[in-house]
């Protein structure tokens, strides 16, 4: 194998992330019945904190603030509280994408692996150690610790210093999003690989090293590269 290194995103890259499926085992606790129309106008609120989180605008701590506010207000309980109820609710659902342990399974020993988060601190270790999959990773590098987001360059420096320096050219990134993964892979100087789940179009100016649809085709990828 070609690689030193390989990085992984972690939501929608080897997690399945199920955002509604958590807000609605969140809100049952608060005995509300959370709908698809509660969670589009959520999300209207969310994407673009996330947008600004990616882009340096707000901090990881006012993001997971800001998403809950209006309902903070409606069920009259901290903000605070409903972000924590949120991440445990995700950490209790969460499950490996598939073809994730198989891959992971496939390159342990043969190559170093890493796991590079916009996610937060609070669902990562969980997440990792219910999942049984914390042992194949030799670096977890999460955003709200660091102070950056992908495709901040800084969050990859960060993490290649982890590492010990490699050769920038042994290293791989794999991730689902382009405008943070593949963007920010770019920005580190280092390969990169989009795991293309929904048949997008890569963003303009946006240019992935390889592409994959699914995680069993990264696995024959890898073994053929």
């Amino acid at each position: 194998m070609n690689w030193d290194w390989i990085l992984f995103d972690a939501d929608e890259t080897l997690f399945t992330f199920d955002a509604f499926s958590g807000l609605q085992r969140m809100f049952l606790k608060y005995d509300v019945t959370f709908t698809a129309d509660d969670f589009h106008e959520y999300q209207v609120v969310n994407k673009p904190l996330w947008v600004d989180y990616q882009n340096g605008a707000i901090s990881a701590a006012q993001l997971q603030i800001q998403r809950f506010e209006d309902w903070a207000q409606r069920l009259n309980v901290p903000a605070s509280e409903l972000n924590e109820a949120f991440l445990s609710a995700m950490a209790d659902i969460c499950r490996p994408l598939p073809g994730a342990v198989s891959l992971l399974d496939g390159l342990k020993g043969k190559v170093k692996m890493g796991i590079i988060t916009n996610g937060f601190t609070a669902l990562q270790q969980t997440r990792l150690e219910r999942t049984g999959l914390g042992g194949h990773f030799d670096l977890l590098v999460i955003s709200e610790q660091v102070g950056v987001a992908k495709p901040d360059a800084k969050i990859f420096d960060y993490a290649l210093e982890k590492m010990g320096n490699p050769d920038r050219k042994k290293v791989l990134m794999v991730g689902d999003t382009p405008e943070s993964d593949i963007l920010g892979g770019i920005n580190a100087g280092i390969a990169t690989c989009w795991l293309n789940s929904h048949g997008r179009t890569l963003p303009e100016g946006i240019e992935a090293t390889w592409q994959v649809r699914t995680l069993p085709e990264l696995e024959q990828l890898l073994q053929t590269h």
